[in-house]
């Protein structure tokens, strides 16, 4: 212990000294009890600047003292600075180098929250287009030349030639007055080049049009000349084709190739075509083998029949038999684009095809490649196929709506073997069926079946002309017996459930779609006749489901849309029902019974106004119906135009002056506006009810002589049936009469169920039709279903 020294405490060195110190400027615990400060607070003397040094340890001269009023009050420099966060000009100086959107930590004086800046109030008025701004000018100018360019090209294609010259020259003088423009203003470098190029190419194509060739080939020269034009160079073909017609078949040659050296061989298309044009030329000059290099050229690269008919052509005028013959194989092998079946289909746009087509399709050597192409197939060992050729021929013969002759080849096939002779006497029968001819079509369909007792199609067609005389149960049988024998004959299915809903056995007739469904998912005839059944089943829903899958198939089916409205409408929800009926009123605005139910929707729901449009298209579909012209103007009377209502009226009794109504109305409404008119209108309307009471009174003194005739058994009959003729017109007339209101009730729109009676169901009113099988080559081959399409309405 004699050599442990104690360190004084005085002479202690602590780490930690001085942490505790602070400048007691910072003490803010007592500033509560600090009277001079408090003061300070409430006065503006807090705002003036403390004479006292700065804060020590900082680089700035002062900062913000945090009070309890929940805002800092900036404490200045000895220099008057004001701090971060400080009033400044009476903006809110940010804290922080990014500021807060719409707004800040502090807000100025008299400052309200506006983060969106309305209250600087609207925005001004956008400014007026200076039209006579010299770069306006030059718009206007550009445009007027670009109008003339159309109008040009229009008048060109209606054949006014000189026309399109004036008005190719008129926007050449434009354009060039454009250019002078913008040079006098200093905007040369942003003349429009695409512009000059279309006059200068246009009254170039105008000058050769009306024969000016001269004219022609100098703006063509200007074009090809201008290198800032690209791809210019291709028009020396245009150039060249002017040669051609000068008959200047040298200079025609050479501005040719220039054009040929100009396109590169991405444009394979132009450069044969231009090729074929060199070839051309040689022709005419009578330079054969150079016309043979460019044509067998074309022939190696992408052959076509005009090539090879002018290289056939060539070879003829050297003498060159053998390369005639191997050009002529070339020839043969070039494809036609269109289809074997199809090629002596003549189209319906094309007067002189159809003449080309007709002369050919029996020529000479048509007749010839026919008898040798049967002839050799018929000594070979495939003699079956022979008989397939002509029945294809047949079928042939239906795609080109010649059914004579189609039944002239079919009919070759009676004294056959079994099997051709029941595809034949089925597709026969096919075609008595759409002929109508239904004692023939059942006479071929027995026919085919004695061949071929196991051939859907032919049962088909047999429970098609049973299906027809209204032999429902002996039909089903045909169509289960066709099922027996194939399970996938989707066409004796389909008539199978038809004949079980004519039959009332709609359970049955569910079940059939049901599985027809499976199998064409997407079926628009299956999907309607399963909406139709679940309808007469009393499910609506289910029908309503069916025929909005129904529109996903053909959304734009007017009736199904009017269908759906309907469905809609029996339940209740008047929205649904107006949208669907307005979107069938779209696709076809000419269903009477979809126009009156819009307009009757629109006078219940108090929107008079609107109604009008429909029965105006109403009385324009039936200009003879009065009740539409009456529906007019009993909408405009309901919103409150009484004069336009009376003009209606008045328009209405000169197309119908026998009319009860309009007269009934035109005297109500005299007197409501007191006018003098009305004691003409009130004589008028006791004449027509006068006569209309005389009518009734006709009307049922003949029902009485009729009823009195039938009990007395006279041997007057003939006179009893006359009667009977004019009571049945009577009562027709009455049931009319009965329908118009009464002189004090308004003339209104037909009530709901009106409107539901009237409906035609989506796909016509006609008699539900039995789909038709028929047979072509082979047994399993059916004649398919294109048959089927225009013949199978649902009622």
């Amino acid at each position: 212990m004699e050599n442990v020294h104690l360190v004084p405490e005085e002479e202690e060195d602590d780490l930690y000294t001085g942490y505790n110190d602070y400048n007691p400027t910072f003490d803010g615990e007592d500033l509560h009890n600090d009277e001079g400060f408090q003061q300070a607070v409430r006065t503006s003397h807090g705002r003036r600047p403390p004479m006292t040094a700065k804060y020590p340890g900082t680089a700035i001269g002062g900062r913000p003292i945090g009070t309890a009023y929940g805002s800092r009050i900036p404490v200045g420099t000895a220099m008057g600075r004001p701090m971060t966060g400080a009033v400044q000009d009476g903006a809110a100086r940010p804290m922080t180098a990014v500021r807060a959107a719409g707004y800040s930590s502090s807000i100025a004086r008299g400052s309200v929250f506006d983060p969106l800046g309305q209250a600087k109030g609207p925005a001004p008025p956008l400014e007026t287009r200076n039209e006579d701004t010299p770069e306006e000018k030059i718009k206007i100018l550009e445009k007027k030349v670009n109008d003339l360019i159309e109008e040009s090209c229009l008048a060109h294609a209606r054949g006014d030639l000189q026309l399109s010259l004036e008005k190719a020259k008129e926007a050449g003088r434009k354009e060039r007055a454009l250019v002078r423009q913008r040079e006098q203003t200093g905007t040369a470098d942003h003349i429009n080049l695409d512009l000059t190029y279309s006059v200068l190419f246009n009254l170039a194509n105008q000058y050769a049009n009306n024969d000016m060739y001269t004219e022609a080939l100098n703006t063509y020269q200007v074009i090809v000349k201008n290198k800032m034009f690209s791809n210019a160079g291709r028009l020396k073909v245009n150039m060249a084709n002017i040669y051609f017609k000068q008959k200047n078949y040298t200079k025609a040659i050479k501005f040719y190739r220039m054009a040929l050296d100009q396109i590169s061989n991405a444009h394979n298309a132009m450069r044969i075509k231009i090729m074929q044009n060199i070839g051309v030329v040689f022709i005419h000059m009578g330079q054969y083998s150079d016309a043979i290099t460019s044509f067998e050229y074309i022939m190696s690269e992408s052959p076509n029949i005009k090539t090879g008919f002018n290289l056939i052509l060539c070879y003829y005028a050297i003498g060159d038999r053998e390369r005639m013959k191997k050009a002529f194989q070339k020839l043969i092998c070039v494809p036609l684009g269109i289809d074997d079946d199809d090629k002596y289909i003549p189209p319906n746009d094309d007067p002189h095809a159809n003449m080309v087509i007709e002369a050919i399709k029996n020529d000479k050597l048509h007749q010839m490649e026919r008898e040798r192409c049967v002839d050799m197939v018929k000594g070979s060992q495939y003699v079956e196929l022979a008989n397939d050729l002509e029945i294809n021929k047949a079928i042939t013969y239906l795609r080109q709506r010649d059914f004579k002759q189609a039944v002239e080849t079919l009919k070759m096939f009676e004294k056959k073997d079994s099997r051709v002779k029941s595809a034949a006497a089925t597709n026969l029968s096919f075609l008595y069926f759409l002929e109508k001819d239904y004692d023939q079509a059942d006479r071929y369909a027995e026919l085919a079946m004695s061949a071929d007792r196991y051939n859907p199609a032919a049962l088909v067609n047999k429970g098609n002309t049973e299906f027809v005389k209204e032999d429902y149960e002996k039909a089903a049988e045909f169509y289960k017996e066709a099922l027996h024998n194939d399970s996938s004959c989707t066409e004796a299915l389909y008539n199978l459930g038809l004949t079980y809903k004519r039959l009332g056995r709609l359970e049955e007739a569910l079940d059939c779609f049901l599985k027809l469904h499976a199998i064409l998912r997407n079926s628009a005839q299956v999907m309607y006749q399963l909406a139709n059944l679940y309808e007469m089943l009393e499910d609506p829903h289910q029908a309503i489901e069916w025929l909005m899958q129904l529109t996903s198939v053909t959304p734009t089916d007017a009736q199904v849309l009017a269908k759906l409205g309907d469905l809609y409408d029996n339940e209740g929800d008047k929205s649904q029902a107006f949208q669907y009926y307005y979107e069938s009123y779209r696709y076809f605005p000419s269903n009477i019974s979809v126009i009156e139910w819009l307009g009757a929707y629109y006078i219940d729901t108090q929107f008079c106004e609107k109604a009008i449009q429909y029965f105006e298209r109403a009385t324009l579909i039936q200009p003879t119906q009065v009740k539409w012209q009456l529906m007019v103007a009993s909408c405009y009377r309901r919103s409150g135009n009484y004069q336009k209502a009376l003009e209606t009226y008045k328009d209405i009794h000169r197309k119908f002056p026998e009319n009860v109504e309009c007269l009934r109305f035109l005297v109500r409404l005299c007197t409501d506006m007191g006018l003098k008119e009305v004691q003409d209108y009130a004589t008028k309307l006791k004449k027509v009810e006068k006569m209309k009471e005389i009518r009734e009174q006709r009307v049922r003194s003949g029902r009485d002589s009729s009823a009195r005739g039938r009990r007395e058994g006279s041997a007057g009959s003939d006179s009893g049936q006359s009667n009977h003729g004019t009571s049945a017109k009577g009562e027709r007339l009455s049931v009319k009469l009965k329908t118009l209101p009464g002189s004090n009730e308004p003339y209104e729109a037909s009530t709901q169920q009106e409107i539901d009676a009237s409906y035609v169901d989506p796909l016509g009113p006609q008699m539900q039709r039995p789909k038709t099988a028929a047979r072509k080559r082979t047994e399993e081959d059916e004649f398919a279903d294109e048959e089927l399409g225009d013949d199978l309405l649902p009622e």
